[in-house]
């Protein structure tokens, strides 16, 4: 009980921040370059930004079919890659198969079992995998492998940073949700994902889904539902109510599923606001290995939309 007061109440984190001013330069920077009278420690959402101008990734307001053609960074790619980007700004994704090599996944998988074994994972909500990137070489090295982040940088305009890293052993089948309520810029769209299978997927083991097009719906943030929080409290049931708007959003708008069938070593980019999530897994002794990075553009303000916390970035 004691326990959930705390979680839910914005002071505990305000106090918890002051101890991470490293970690929040960045935020600071920020409010100071946007004339934000707001200390870097205090609770922060769309809302204190929300009488700023602002702008969205240049895909956004245009046709990547077109656009990217015309990029230099984007010649230089890879034609499978290219292929791939042409229809983001239709789809808000991006597939590109066969991009981790066989040898690179199994060495990955092979490491995440010894520090699994050996009781050193950093261990998130629901059996995550946090931040292997700052553990083991192997993730870092996709995370920052040159093609991708290319292929990143120009899908938004902006060059990136890996934020974070998520390895699951199992599906996640985590509801259909959109990443900008968890990883929140300012201007809104400036995060990116890339989903990476470990092994070959199947309907058993829990896919991922997805809804094509749905990235170009209005981005859903704290003032467009009833959370429940106010201003020192944060709802207690924020994210279930999240989850059952977002669920009212998809039938609404009549949006189709995809399922993401992937093979060993394809990737899956999308975009901050695409709604996606994970099926169940019809066969729980299966494993499902896969991989999340995340990450912000650089010089925008990064936060947590839902628990109204800056993000941490090291």
């Amino acid at each position: 009980m004691i326990n959930e007061l705390l979680r839910r109440f914005k002071g505990s984190y305000a106090l918890y921040n002051l101890l991470k001013a490293k970690e929040l330069q960045h935020i600071k920077e920020q409010y100071d370059k946007l004339g934000l009278k707001k200390k870097y420690f205090e609770p922060v959402s769309s809302a204190d930004f929300q009488h700023l101008e602002s702008e969205s990734p240049w895909l956004d307001a245009g046709d990547s079919a077109v656009l990217l053609p015309k990029s230099k960074d984007f010649q230089s790619l890879p034609k499978n890659v290219q292929h791939a980007m042409l229809s983001w700004s239709e789809k808000g994704y991006a597939i590109i198969e066969n991009f981790i090599s066989a040898t690179e996944v199994e060495k990955i998988n092979g490491e995440i079992d010894d520090l699994v074994a050996q009781k050193k994972v950093n261990w998130g909500y629901q059996n995550k995998i946090m931040f292997a990137f700052e553990q083991l070489d192997c993730v870092r090295k996709i995370g920052e492998n040159e093609t991708l982040k290319k292929a990143l940088n120009t899908l938004l305009g902006r060059e990136v940073r890996l934020f974070q890293s998520i390895n699951f052993l199992k599906g996640s089948e985590q509801a259909t949700h959109s990443d900008t309520v968890h990883m929140t810029t300012f201007p809104l769209g400036f995060m990116i994902a890339v989903w990476v299978a470990l092994e070959d997927i199947s309907l058993e083991n829990g896919p991922l889904h997805y809804y094509e097009g749905s990235h170009r719906l209005p981005y859903i943030l704290n003032k467009d539902y009833e959370h429940g929080g106010s201003q020192w409290w944060i709802g207690k049931d924020a994210y279930p109510k999240y989850e059952q708007h977002i669920a009212k959003v998809v039938e609404k708008n009549e949006l189709e599923k995809k399922v993401f069938l992937a093979k060993k070593g394809d990737i899956l980019i999308w975009h901050a606001n695409l709604l996606h999530g994970g099926e169940p897994q019809l066969d729980k002794e299966m494993s499902r290995k896969s991989m999340v990075f995340h990450y912000y553009a650089k010089n925008v303000a990064c936060f947590h939309e839902i628990s109204q916390r800056p993000a941490f970035i090291k």
